[in-house]
């Protein structure tokens, strides 16, 4: 298993890493709310791969049978290895490649919320409210766990339903299993 989580989830964490150093730095052209969209595309491509990992595993180690539990283990583990990329690669943008993100896309809702023809107090209640969460954010370990949180349940919606998908039992099991 450990061949198989490590090949797939390092060519995963490979793509999560490079779409992210490409798209991020474009995030004043793209505009922030399609970055979105990009960003999660983007986890969706990566995390493809733990679908061929589990079918990989299925085919070369369980002789192209695989029980839902040991599918789902090899896809978490794929995926954490791809979340671990997809962090530390946010870690480098944010702090040494792009450290003005926050202020760009601080300034970028406060014009938003001005084009909508919000009030003077809620502008700046919503500015107060994400200096504070920037203040916090600037910390490493809050923003590790932040990150870490955006790809991982996409991660784990592509295991769940990767390991419905691909389980597969020996014949015999099945019969046994519709006969009683």
């Amino acid at each position: 298993m450990k061949k198989t989580v490590l090949t797939f989830g390092l060519i995963s964490g490979v793509v999560s890493s490079l779409l992210m150093l490409l798209t991020v730095p474009f995030m004043d052209r793209i505009g922030y709310d399609n970055g979105v969209v990009v960003g999660l595309t983007g986890m969706v491509l990566s995390f493809l791969l733990v679908f061929f990992g589990i079918r990989s595993y299925r085919e070369n180690v369980g002789g192209g049978e695989i029980t839902f539990g040991r599918a789902f283990t090899v896809g978490i583990l794929i995926t954490l290895i791809s979340c671990a990329f997809y962090v530390l690669t946010w870690e480098f943008v944010y702090f040494k490649l792009v450290p003005d993100f926050f202020e760009k896309m601080s300034s970028y809702e406060i014009s938003k919320l001005t084009a909508a023809g919000a009030t003077r107090q809620a502008i700046e209640a919503r500015a107060q409210e994400m200096a504070a969460f920037q203040k916090s954010y600037n910390n490493p370990l809050i923003n590790v766990a932040y990150t870490f949180i955006e790809p991982f349940p996409v991660g784990l919606i592509v295991t769940v339903v990767s390991a419905a998908i691909l389980r597969k039992r020996r014949r015999g099991d099945l019969q046994v299993a519709n006969a009683q």
